[in-house]
């Protein structure tokens, strides 16, 4: 099989090079109304019955063979078009398609070619319409690209209301989160209950669950790429809304019309300010998050672009006596460049910085805390249309990471009795700077084999190198340390490398449905630390050491695809099993805050998932919508732990979401969600026992017990106001858990004062919360 696609790319390298007369018609697909390139959109040849997909940067090429040919382009909620062109000589052609009307009572899109999902060699991938899940109600109404994907088969909410998730039973720190190419190592805004992507300024999401590109590295479980608006390129644009808790405003406009455009978008809650306005007491309250998008591009010439985009955002809670920030900046220059109509090239200079920072003062002491982790990351891709049967991409990357581990404070006052602990008045405690290099190059090819048969298979050389100066200790039975080796400024040490094969199928039962099969291999060389159970700001990062392996995991897939009625339903059935070697959790009754030993309280075992994942999809008419199940079973194995395999957290065994819109009429949409998934597997107290006169709880095994099942309603109706060509208001009115389900957060466990008996304290959230957004346009 090997040899025969070879010999197939062979053969068509020589017939590009000149056996036949060949031209290429290359260019970018963009929206009409504002410019903006549209990402994997759709190009079919008629005459041949072949085509391709714009990139993620919106171009696309074909060579062919001279002659005459119908092209038809078309995207999702686009109209398509058609165009007839004779093809004598390499040519230009960019395309503008219009969105759909919506003014009729039923949307109807033209499907001829919507049919990727049968067709296309992407396994395990969903692809969100940013408009579209703006009308999914969720908690304060707050527009959240990332709980919208949770309810997608395959990825579900690490806990109530949050915007952390895990995908196919892996960890949270093993998806890897992208925006505009850069890094985010923490996604989430007010401890998790909304992400940092404000929607107002994001163009397009894509996650892969499996199957995941040769271009993609250094997580095991997925990869979320989210694209950036690029800002209208044919008129100014002012849209925001104003909400219960915060309100957003983004502005966009050319620079040049059709040339160069840009787009400011910013977000702000504002709990403090009712706190404080609702009573004195909260006078000295610090509650809010603020997140800043800004993106400006400019063509140069007709072969080269460059864009410069950036994010910045924080989280600020404090008292009179304590305080607690976090956030992110990244920032990504990219450049461009086409250097024939069938070679596409960019260019990215990336930066990614994520950090905290705590503080707590009492009348004795002082405590401070801040850790952090960021980026500087170069990277280089290469996109070669060979012909309509091979796309060849190649590139490399190299990451240079700087963690900055958790660094603990403690100050004592001069006259009070904590003077004794120490006489510089403060404790410092530290856990040593780490540096890392991490490098990756790629190469990969979508291939096309006759009329039903297409593969893309590719492979990625990874490796991570630390960097001095740094002191790596080796540590005995009782986490004591027995030996320690000193590396020097900018010495490299403890090399790693991992060899990522890729490749995805599919085959073409008929016009309507296909099977796919998959699998990938990839390494990650950076680990999360957390012994909390629903994520938090404060877990740190860690790079691989000679203490930590890096993690790795193979991953197969095998799904039937069916499309019904000329592409407005879609239907999946996807399973897969995940192979997770060199897992890390902290070690029983571990020592984990501020340890500067903390590689001695870790544990490395093996990891295991597999399931099933069904989805219907309605994708057009006045009711649209869909069904989502997964089938799951995710498990864990640590020999200092159990010599038997143990749940996972994540590892619940149902887990579906149902989502449905129903378009009235031109005014009035309504929305609802339910959704219902598997308590957490947790591990609770089955007894105690006295020792010296103090209770010790004596707990079940690991992760032997669940929390209750989860399930809740949310309900929503959007009123459009006022509608016009460059105008346009709306109201969303929202109920988040409809029917009131006091659904645990957590379980904990008291001694009865009378009795002496343990109970079970359960606590939840959120009961019903209603909200309301006031949404405009111009």
């Amino acid at each position: 099989m090997i040899k025969k696609i070879i010999f197939s790319i062979l053969i068509s390298v020589l017939t590009f090079s000149g056996i036949a007369q060949k031209y290429t018609i290359s260019g970018y697909i963009k929206d009409a109304n504002n410019g903006e390139e549209l990402l994997y959109a759709n190009i079919y040849i008629k005459n041949i019955e072949k085509g391709t997909t714009t990139n993620e940067y919106g171009f696309y090429s074909l060579t062919l063979p001279k002659g005459d040919y119908t092209i038809l382009y078309s995207n999702i909620g686009y109209i398509s078009k058609i165009i007839n062109i004779s093809l004598n000589k390499d040519t230009t052609k960019t395309i503008e398609l219009q969105e759909d009307a919506t003014e009729v009572d039923e949307v109807i899109i033209n499907a001829e070619r919507n049919d990727a999902n049968v067709t296309n060699t992407e396994v395990s991938t969903i692809k969100l319409n940013i408009k579209d899940s703006k009308i999914v109600p969720v908690l304060f109404g707050e527009q959240d690209i990332l709980k919208t994907m949770q309810l997608m088969p395959g990825v579900s909410a690490s806990s109530e209301g949050s915007s952390g998730f895990f995908v196919r039973g892996g960890d949270s720190d093993q998806n890897l989160i992208l925006l505009d190419e850069a890094p985010v190592y923490n996604a989430s805004h007010l401890l998790g209950f909304f992400s940092v992507f404000n929607s107002d300024a994001l163009k397009d999401l894509k996650i892969y669950k499996g199957g995941i590109p040769a271009q993609y590295g250094g997580r095991i479980s997925s990869v979320t790429d989210i694209r950036m608006k690029n800002g209208n390129m044919k008129e100014y644009e002012v849209s925001g809304g104003i909400g219960l808790i915060s309100s957003r405003l983004a502005i966009e406009g050319p620079i040049k019309k059709d040339n160069s455009s840009f787009i400011i978008s910013g977000r702000r809650t504002y709990l403090d300010f009712i706190a404080r306005a609702k009573s004195d007491k909260f006078e000295d309250l610090t509650l809010y998050f603020y997140d800043l998008n800004a993106k400006a591009n400019i063509n140069i010439g007709k072969k080269d672009r460059l864009y410069v985009s950036g994010y910045i955002g924080r989280d600020a809670f404090g008292t009179d006596f304590m305080g607690f920030d976090w956030g992110n900046k990244t920032a990504t220059f990219r450049w461009n460049h086409i250097f024939s109509n069938s070679i596409f090239s960019n260019t990215s200079l990336i930066y990614s910085d994520f950090d905290y920072g705590f503080d707590v003062d009492f009348n004795a002491f002082e405590v401070e805390l801040n850790s952090g982790i960021y980026d500087y990351n170069f990277k280089q891709d290469f996109n070669w249309y060979i012909n309509t049967s091979n796309t060849l991409s190649f590139g490399f990357q190299s990451i240079y990471h700087k963690y900055k581990p958790m660094q603990f404070l403690i100050k004592y006052e001069t006259d009070s009795t904590y003077n004794d602990f120490n006489e510089n008045n403060s404790e410092t405690t530290n856990i040593d700077e780490q540096k890392a290099l991490e490098n990756a190059i790629y190469i990969s090819n979508k291939q096309k084999i006759g009329d039903r048969f297409s593969l893309e298979y590719g492979l990625r050389f990874s490796n991570l190198y630390n960097i001095g100066p740094y002191t790596v200790k080796t540590y005995g039975e009782y986490a004591e340390v027995i030996d320690s080796t000193v590396y020097s400024e900018n010495e490299f040490y403890s090399p790693y490398f991992g060899l990522e094969p890729r490749i995805n199928s599919t085959f073409l039962l008929n016009k309507t449905s296909s099977i796919k099969a998959s699998y990938n291999r990839t390494y990650q060389y950076l680990h999360l630390l957390s012994n909390s159970t629903s994520g938090s700001p404060t877990d740190m990062w860690m790079p691989s050491t000679p203490n930590i392996k890096p993690e790795y995991g193979d991953q197969i897939a095998l799904g039937y695809f069916r499309n019904f009625k000329n592409n407005n339903y879609e239907f999946s059935i996807e399973g897969f099993y995940k192979d997770l070697k060199n897992q890390v959790d902290f070690k029983d009754g571990a020592d984990a805050f501020g340890n500067p030993d903390v590689e001695a309280e870790l544990v490395f075992g093996k990891g295991r998932a597999y399931g099933l994942e069904f989805l219907l999809k309605k994708t057009t008419g006045k009711f649209t919508g869909w069904i989502a199940y997964t089938l799951l079973k995710s498990e864990r194995k640590f020999d200092d732990i159990s010599e038997n395999w143990f749940s996972a957290r994540q590892d619940r065994t149902h887990d579906i979401s149902i989502v449905a819109s129903y378009k009235l009429n031109k005014k009035i949409t309504f929305s609802a969600t339910w959704v219902y998934y598997t308590g957490d597997a947790v591990t609770f107290p089955t007894g105690k026992y006295e020792i010296d006169g103090n209770i010790i709880n004596l707990y079940s095994e690991r992760n032997g017990d669940r929390m209750p099942n989860y399930h809740r309603l949310d309900l929503g109706v959007t009123f459009i106001l006022k509608e016009k060509k460059r105008f346009r208001r709306d109201l969303n009115i929202s109920i988040y858990n409809a029917y009131n389900r006091k659904n645990a957060y957590s379980i904990t466990f008291q001694e009865n004062e009378i009795t002496g008996e343990s109970e079970a304290e359960r606590m939840s959230l959120f009961g019903i919360v209603p909200s309301i957004t006031w949404n405009f346009r111009f």
